[in-house]
């Protein structure tokens, strides 16, 4: 049976490597994360921002500082429904 550090290991981040590969397929800037905090009385919260094609997509959520990853997966989820929609992009939705 793998380790916790292997299935880890093996998850990736499919969200994120999906953006990379059409930013890479369709010859666009590779996408820029930003991590971004909120103080809520006495804990932060964490969320993400993410600039492809231009434009900076928001995470939909804010998550506790062990789950920064889901916040990125977010964003970059966010940032391929949004690509989706441009005219000029032809994106595969079998992601």
């Amino acid at each position: 049976m793998p380790s916790t550090q292997q299935q880890q290991q093996n998850t990736g981040t499919p969200w994120q490597d999906r953006l990379a590969e059409v930013c890479r397929e369709y010859q666009i800037t590779a996408p820029h994360f930003q991590i971004v905090s909120d103080r809520r009385g006495g804990r932060t919260a964490w969320s993400s921002i993410v600039t492809v094609y231009g434009k900076r997509i928001e995470a939909r959520y804010w998550y506790d500082g062990r789950n920064i990853t889901n916040a990125r997966e977010d964003a970059a989820e966010a940032a391929l429904n949004w690509l989706s929609t441009q005219a000029n992009l032809n994106l595969n939705p079998n992601w």
